[in-house]
């Protein structure tokens, strides 16, 4: 790896699992000094030993539930503790669920903006006050092409709606930490190759094959690599003058709508 983030003290959240090893290790192997966390305590375990065995600096806290205010400071403080600050916070941890508008639970609500966009708020707000005093910093929060459409396929309004809140925070992000040298920025992929998607596009059915996979120009659906090479460009002092995009990492999916 070339050392683009040699020296950067980086905090990743939902690293036991998907899109968050792959940032773990990419994050490690491009000199970052990485904390990261999961809900996951085994997951989290597991791709702590994994990086160091690659030779990765890296410490991970499980049991870690980022939708308590409270838990995501005590983590927040915790990673500024292990190495003495805050350069770049990666908001990586996402969950969600689907059901159309007049069958989702309220609770199905409620869960899903507590895991997709107040967790987001919850580390912003403890991760500020260490950004500001070191200086600045580079804030990457996780999208999805699901803010920017509404689709046929997938009955994704919660989804949709916690990713649109976590677009408009990052732009008041931007206007707030201007100032303070703090940048923000969101990542928003289309589908992705993960653990929880793995198993349908090895066998997609015929209706995601023709009204997604079909329509996406650059011909294949996302690995989790493509997210992550666009969070080490935001996170390197290569993107120092960017604040404030929504970079769409989808194969230019979204274009066709």
């Amino acid at each position: 790896m070339s050392g683009r983030l040699d020296g950067k003290i980086a905090l990743i959240t939902g690293v036991g699992g998907g899109m968050g090893i792959a940032a773990a290790r990419r994050f490690a192997a491009e000199g970052a000094r990485v904390v990261g966390c999961d809900l996951d305590a085994a997951g989290a375990a597991r791709t702590e030993q994994l990086v160091r065995a690659e030779g990765g600096e890296i410490a991970v806290m499980g049991g870690v539930d980022l939708g308590d205010a409270a838990s995501a400071r005590a983590w927040v403080d915790a990673a500024v503790a292990t190495y003495g600050g805050i350069d770049v916070l990666y908001n990586n941890a996402s969950t969600q669920r689907f059901a159309p508008i007049d069958e989702l639970p309220v609770e199905d609500w409620d869960f899903t903006m507590r895991n997709e966009l107040d967790l987001v708020f919850y580390t912003v707000k403890a991760a500020w006050p260490h950004l500001k005093a070191a200086g600045g910093g580079s804030i990457i929060n996780v999208g999805s092409i699901a803010a920017i459409r509404g689709v046929e396929f997938m009955a994704q309004n919660a989804h949709s709606t916690a990713k649109g809140g976590v677009i408009a925070l990052t732009l008041q992000l931007v206007v707030e930490g201007g100032p303070h040298g703090i940048r923000a920025n969101v990542i928003s992929p289309g589908l992705v190759e993960t653990p929880n998607t793995a198993r349908m596009l090895a066998d997609p059915p015929e209706r995601m094959r023709r009204v997604v996979l079909d329509r996406i120009p650059l011909g294949r659906h996302g690995q989790a690599d493509d997210v992550v090479n666009a969070a080490v460009f935001l996170a390197s002092d290569e993107s120092s003058w960017i604040s404030g995009t929504n970079l769409v990492v989808d194969g230019g999916g979204s274009v066709l709508g």
